[in-house]
């Protein structure tokens, strides 16, 4: 698969909510997944090997009480590299409603997404 298939591959399933299936289907192995500098080390922070990643994303879904929006934009394509910007606005349990706003960053090699970094300002 092209970086363009795999990019728009995961922007459709995370539009509909599946990024478990676009993780299991688009991931390496050995991928690795990085936060921010604030938020590198905490329960949800960088995380190395899909295991991990799978880890995480339980994690947020287990902290999530309910969704009310999910954008994910068309990607940007460079290369091995694409991004895409999301918009979560959510509730999270103990914390209320959130509006979530994101550039992801994703480096594919061999077909298969290698590296997920994410940009957002820490509140």
């Amino acid at each position: 698969m092209s970086t363009e298939t795999v990019a728009k591959r995961l922007v459709s399933l995370c539009r509909e909510g599946r990024y478990e299936q676009a993780q299991q289907e688009l991931y390496a192995k050995d991928a690795i997944s990085i936060e921010p500098q604030e938020m590198a080390n905490g329960p949800m922070g960088n995380a190395k090997g899909l295991k991990a990643i799978l880890e995480k994303g339980h994690q947020f879904q287990d902290a999530v009480e309910a969704i009310h929006k999910n954008e994910v934009s068309d990607p940007v394509v460079a290369d091995g590299w694409f991004s895409v910007a999301m918009h979560l606005d959510a509730t999270m349990k103990g914390r209320g409603r959130t509006d979530m706003r994101e550039i992801c960053v994703y480096h594919v090699k061999g077909d298969k997404i290698v590296q997920e970094q994410f940009f957002y300002d820490v509140h």
